[in-house]
């Protein structure tokens, strides 16, 4: 088995540990499974020439943000969540690719069919990670350790991909545990040396622990998760709130937390960095445009509606205005989506690096009785276009049935196939700049 076993123990001071609380149920068998560097590790699947090379997906536009970064890319500090610009600059070798979400979806959907092979309490977190309860299957497979074992071993057989896990009582445990000895390990933290493994680690493995929150627990003298778990419970919440009261469970391994199967999505949206900044209110209401045609199609492939939006609004120097709106009406159409989410943007003409758009509160479709109460009134329509809205500014104004004609026809014919003319180029086909006149 590669990787080690939690074993050592806590700082001294403080005095010793007091015992986990778990409460009346037994200690579960966790284990928590988490592919090495995915993306990057797909493209060397596929293209073995770019075997032992600083692989970054992602980044490939100039004001891009790095996906995944390979283990080689990592060794010049490139990182996931980085700027495609500071990437460069700190790894001018590197091989740059825009990403296939395709590949990566068929990949993990491979891997995630391994896994409930051996469970069925399977609970992705991305398509490169889970958590599988196996306290149920130990009977029938043999111990946890042995479960991940084969599970490791039946990924890279499959797949040819490596995933490194971490084995323990608890989630939280489990996950730190998966990510301390990559690539291609699996470390164990067996019952009842929680507090072994955890006290002495850096505050910046506690799961949940942003770096906001690591710099304010930093200035008060702490630097390991011990040190946090030493303090008094009611202390730590009086300065952190209710989110460091859990982390203080957590840093004391009180985490109680179920493995979810099916965890329902809050929220569907999209968002974009652009390359050059989009500046003046024509500009930004065609790109709201655009990314609340494409929510709406998701929304629509979900079998969803929402009932709030939310604008996110982030400008050249990184500052990002989030405006949310709820509504009685049902929203699955991308008009509707789009003058709420004009009316969030209050008349912001930029410059922006980045716009989004999220729908919430997230429900079934919307009926044919709510379409048709949300509809404009019957009457004759202009020629071209839509006309005036009906209601007030902002609005929501359903159209029943042209948006899944819209779907239907892309299809068949290509995503851009059909779509708002707004979004067109000057020769007539999807672009940035919008018909010309």
């Amino acid at each position: 088995m590669s990787g080690r076993k939690a074993q050592g123990a806590p700082p001294s001071q403080g005095g010793t540990p007091p015992p986990s609380k778990r409460g009346p149920r037994m200690p579960k068998s966790i284990i928590h499974l988490d592919l090495d560097s995915f993306y990057a590790s797909a493209e060397v699947l596929d293209d073995p020439s770019l075997k032992g090379l600083p692989v970054i997906v992602g980044g490939t536009a100039r004001r891009g943000v790095v996906s995944t970064a390979s283990y080689e890319a990592r060794a010049f500090g490139v990182r996931s969540g980085m700027p495609t610009a500071e990437a460069r600059a700190r790894c001018p070798q590197g091989i740059f690719l825009p990403g296939r979400m395709g590949r990566y979806r068929e990949l993990s959907d491979m891997v995630m069919a391994i896994f409930l092979r051996y469970t069925p309490l399977v609970e992705p977190l991305s398509l490169d990670e889970a958590f599988l309860d196996v306290s149920g299957s130990e009977a029938l497979f043999g111990p946890a350790v042995g479960i991940a074992e084969r599970i490791r071993a039946e990924v890279r057989e499959e797949t040819g991909l490596t995933i490194s896990g971490g084995v323990a009582t608890q989630k939280h445990i489990a996950k730190i545990a998966s990510g301390l000895n990559k690539p291609d390990a699996l470390t164990v933290v067996p019952p009842g040396s929680e507090l072994d493994f955890l006290w002495p680690l850096d505050l910046k493995k506690l799961w949940g622990a942003g770096k906001v929150t690591q710099d304010r627990m930093r200035a008060r003298g702490l630097r390991t998760i011990g040190d946090l778990a030493r303090l008094p419970e009611g202390y730590v919440a009086s300065w952190l709130g209710e989110g460091g009261r859990h982390m203080w469970h957590l840093a004391n391994a009180r985490d109680f937390r179920e493995v979810v199967p099916f965890r329902e999505a809050k929220s569907v949206g999209a968002e974009e960095t652009y390359g050059e900044d989009i500046r003046g209110g024509e500009a930004v209401s065609r790109e709201l445009l655009r990314l609340a045609v494409r929510v709406s199609e998701r929304l629509r492939q979900a079998g969803l509606s929402g009932r709030s939006v939310t604008v996110k609004l982030r400008d050249p120097s990184f500052k990002t205005i989030t405006r949310s709106k709820s509504v009685p009406e049902p929203l699955e159409d991308y008009l509707p989506i789009h003058r709420l989410a004009l009316e969030l943007a209050s008349g912001r003409t930029g410059p922006f690096r980045l716009l989004g758009i999220q729908v919430g509160k997230l429900g079934p479709p919307a009926t044919a009785a709510e379409a048709q109460e949300t509809a404009p009134p019957a009457g004759p329509k202009p020629l071209f276009g839509d006309g005036p809205p009906k209601k007030a500014p902002g609005a929501p104004t359903a159209r029943p049935g042209l948006s899944e004609a819209m779907d239907l026809i892309n299809e068949r014919h290509g995503r851009h196939a059909l779509g708002p003319a707004t979004l067109l180029d000057g020769q007539g086909r999807p672009g940035r700049k919008g018909r010309k006149p």
